[in-house]
């Protein structure tokens, strides 16, 4: 789908989020598992739990991290939905 310059340029680019200046590396792990399960990306989640042992991030880090990416996405839809009943005037409570 991209072009080599572009696979590149992206490879860079990924490549250059592991060279933390401020991150160590195992809240950088931690981080990339949040975005990945965030983003339901299966292959990065098996990644940065592979790394997360490597770095030995114990099971209640990682716990913690998954409820913490739970309860954002539970906040969004809820305040989607929100948004949908507040855009269409959608009176919920003249429901039974």
């Amino acid at each position: 789908m991209l072009t080599k310059a572009q696979q590149e340029k992206y490879g860079e680019f990924y490549d250059s989020t592991h060279e933390n200046e401020f991150l160590d590396s195992k809240t950088e792990v931690l981080v990339g598992l949040a975005a990945a399960v965030a983003m339901n990306c299966k292959p990065c989640t098996n990644y940065y739990l592979r790394q997360a042992k490597k770095e030995n991030v114990v099971k209640g880090e990682i716990s913690e991290v998954v409820a913490k990416v739970m309860a954002v996405s539970a906040g969004q839809k809820r305040l989607q939905t929100q948004a949908v009943l507040k855009e269409y005037e959608i009176d919920l409570d003249s429901y039974k």
